[in-house]
């Protein structure tokens, strides 16, 4: 490849600042939408006898837009994640955080 020689100093320098700003413009936009789930707010709902981790995450699943489309075990994990449980073993009348839009 040959060597390339800036005719217009003034021209390149333009072109360089205004695709400089849209690069930044387009970061700004990607950041933005990638901590969209710092919005989320959570429900508390206490745990009826009979019910398991596994079927509050289907159940979350099938109700909650913050749960679609997600792998039932990945709710699982994240529910326990979010109330800070080491198992997935609930007791009826416990209390559990579960995220929503």
């Amino acid at each position: 490849m040959g060597n390339l020689k800036i005719t217009n100093r003034v021209k390149f320098i333009r072109a360089i600042v205004i695709l400089a700003i849209i690069l930044i413009s387009i970061l700004i936009i990607f950041i933005n939408k990638s901590y969209s789930n710092s919005e989320t707010k959570y429900t508390e709902e206490y745990v009826i006898k009979g019910e398991t981790l596994w079927s509050i995450a289907e159940k979350q699943i099938e109700e909650n837009k913050y749960f679609y489309n997600k792998d039932i075990r990945n709710v699982v994990y994240e529910l326990k994640q979010i109330n800070n449980m080491k198992t997935s073993e609930i007791n009826e009348g416990m209390k559990i955080k579960i995220p929503t839009y």
